[in-house]
């Protein structure tokens, strides 16, 4: 009769190639858990269990305070909208005041805060809720698989900047007492989209799309829309995407040594086979 060996009408290739699948499948799934729980494990290193207070301005009895904060912030938007040059710089407090009184600013309440501003960084008091480490739901709470939360209590230290006619925020560093925030999680972060929620809209989002420029000054932000020129991103791409490549790298380094491990035993099983098979054939 005669031998084959590992040929076309052989199952074991294509068993094999259904093997080797099935344990890339079972990695990656194995690995996106394993990162999953190490994530969430290095920042309860640095978060906390409850939110801090974080400080709202008071409102009472300012009320020329107030009202020159909003003849500031209509005189500019004006200018803004009739696409005139104008400027407006916006102290600390000022900032503060408009937080607590104006209410599309109300999420902010509570959570954020500008503590000081230089000429190279603005610093941001926080308390911000994340995910906390994934764990089976309770009875009561809906599907199967939750988390409880975690809360990211410290000082964003940030510069601000424009990306797609947006105000973001390019941090290089959170600041958690006692404790040290992984640079990595900091560049996760980074460029923070404070202003997200109002991309697209009638007012904020108007004026902001047409930004030129936002600068700081000691003790100020200094927001600037230059008539005639185009909003450009001060913010580029590549520091947009650094973290998420340094993480697809990893993964797919970690991939790649798994699939040549899956090839390498493949091939070792499929010599073994064909030794086999020769040595029963030779009988």
């Amino acid at each position: 009769m005669k031998n084959d060996g590992v040929s076309e009408k052989s199952p074991y290739a294509g068993c094999a190639i259904l093997i080797a699948a099935l344990l890339v499948m079972v990695f990656l799934i194995g690995f996106s858990i394993s990162v999953l729980f190490r994530q969430s494990n290095e920042i309860a290193k640095f978060t906390a269990e409850k939110p801090i207070v974080v400080e709202v301005e008071p409102l009472e009895d300012r009320e020329a305070e107030l009202n020159r904060l909003a003849e500031k912030l209509e005189t500019f938007r004006l200018a803004v909208d009739d696409d005139e040059s104008a400027a407006m710089e916006l102290t600390a407090e000022e900032m503060n005041l408009a937080i607590a009184a104006y209410e599309p600013f109300k999420d902010f309440r509570g959570t954020l805060r500008v503590a000081s501003i230089t000429p190279g960084e603005i610093q941001l008091e926080i308390s911000f809720q994340l995910n906390g480490r994934p764990r089976l739901a309770k009875e009561g709470e809906g599907g199967w698989i939750t988390s409880d939360p975690r809360f990211l209590n410290g000082t964003m230290v940030a510069e601000p900047g424009l990306l797609n006619r947006e105000l973001v925020l390019q941090l290089s560093d959170i600041e958690v007492p006692g404790k040290k925030v992984a640079p990595e999680f900091v560049a996760q972060m980074s460029p923070y989209r404070v202003a997200e929620r109002y991309v697209g809209g009638e007012g904020i989002g108007g004026v902001m799309s047409k930004l030129t420029s936002v600068e700081l000054g000691e003790g100020t932000v200094r927001f600037v829309k230059t008539a005639g020129v185009t909003p450009k991103d001060t913010v580029t791409n590549a520091q947009v995407d650094a973290a998420s490549q340094r993480l697809f790298l990893f993964f797919g380094i970690a991939a790649s040594l798994f699939l040549l491990f899956v090839a390498v035993v493949i091939f070792l099983g499929l010599r073994l086979k064909k030794r086999r098979e020769a040595a029963v054939s030779g009988k």
